[in-house]
């Protein structure tokens, strides 16, 4: 018993470490003045996605970057995404629509799309962006400002998460709270090893000479967390990647209730353990099981001691990323809940091979 309150106030302490280094460290995009010209590759995949791909199209045609190229390429929608598309480009003459074909073998769908995206574009930089975001201005000067600065093959933001509905507030924040919580976001740009390696597809700013070399979606074809698994290559081929918070400048609502919310986390969640199932159930253990030991203990000044932690540490990310501190202190414990659901719906969906998405058997 004691050794399993120490091992799990251990683990507490060290995410809470995590946290404060990544909230000292700000590591979001800063936003700057300078005007660059660069050509930019704006890849936009898009499967079934009549509902959200108009408000994006209109805010990159709103925003205040000048030299810029939209290509969006409907990867075999079943719905109205195309036809959207083809509209709103032949009234814009940056804009093109491809229509896409069938999946090949061995390819995942987005990763295709990408790799599709990345032959027809033209640009110095290639910036593939999810279908259902929102951009502000300052968002491309401020990204390919950094791309230059710092001499960065990848650039990756995690877009600030809008939530409408309670489901979504008690499954969304999840993201962030595993992000900042687990890994010190510096340590990505800052050191080699490829350990240290994530990033969000939401955006994704290549310099794109490098690409071009290493054609980096075909060499993670097969992988569902495809992110991760460029920077990854990244950092492998001597390359230098950075992933960043949005810092108000993209925003993106990426789940719309809650069936979708533990539907989509449930698709990733062991992918981003290395579908470790032995991994996954130790972290939710240490996670869920171990405060509630401490609990069991009614030492007041212990239980204290952990939800102080607990909270300080809800506050800090919460600001971090944008959200509200009081949704995400107060339903913490749901939020918990539904991490242990989407845990074993993950499991479930590997061992029997049924992750789905968008009308697709993903690989187990």
């Amino acid at each position: 018993m004691i050794i399993a309150i120490s091992i799990t106030l251990f683990f507490i302490i060290l995410r809470f470490t995590v946290t404060v280094f990544n909230f000292i460290s700000n590591p979001k995009l800063t936003r700057v003045n300078r005007a660059y010209d660069n050509l930019v590759s704006i890849l936009i995949p898009a499967r079934n996605e009549e509902d959200n791909i108009l408000t994006l199209l209109t805010s990159i045609h709103q925003q205040d970057y000048e030299n810029y190229e939209v290509i969006v390429y409907d990867d075999d929608s079943s719905d109205g995404t195309y036809a959207i598309c083809s509209a709103f480009a032949q009234s814009h003459p940056r804009f093109t629509a491809i229509k896409g074909g069938k999946l090949p073998e061995g390819w995942l769908g987005k990763n295709h799309a990408c790799h599709q995206l990345a032959k027809k574009a033209n640009g110095k930089f290639f910036l593939f962006l999810d279908a259902d975001e929102n951009i502000s201005n300052g968002l491309i000067n401020s990204a390919v400002h950094r791309m230059q600065l710092y001499n960065l093959g990848l650039l990756s933001l995690f877009a600030d998460q809008q939530m409408l509905t309670i489901g979504e507030k008690t499954t969304v924040p999840l993201l962030h709270y595993l992000l900042l919580n687990l890994l010190p976001l510096r340590l990505v740009f800052l050191t080699k090893n490829a350990a240290f390696a994530t990033a969000c597809g939401q955006f994704m700013l290549f310099d794109a000479a490098i690409y071009r070399e290493n054609h980096w979606h075909k060499l993670v074809r097969d992988q569902i967390v495809e992110d991760a698994a460029i920077m990854r290559q990244i950092k492998l081929a001597g390359y230098n990647g950075e992933v960043l918070l949005a810092n108000g400048m993209i925003s993106c609502r990426i789940y719309k209730g809650y069936g979708a919310a533990i539907s989509g986390f449930s698709k990733n969640a062991l992918a981003a353990f290395n579908y470790n199932i032995i991994g996954l159930l130790v972290y939710i253990l240490l996670l869920i099981a171990g405060p509630m030991l401490v609990i069991m203990t009614l030492n007041f000044q212990l239980m204290f001691f952990m939800a102080g932690l607990i909270i300080l540490t809800r506050v800090m990310i919460s600001l971090s990323a944008g959200q509200n501190v009081f949704y995400n202190v107060i339903l913490h414990p749901l939020q918990m809940v539904n991490l242990v659901i989407i845990a074993f719906l993950s499991i479930q969906k590997h061992l029997t091979k049924t992750v789905v998405w968008k009308g697709r058997l993903l690989r187990g």
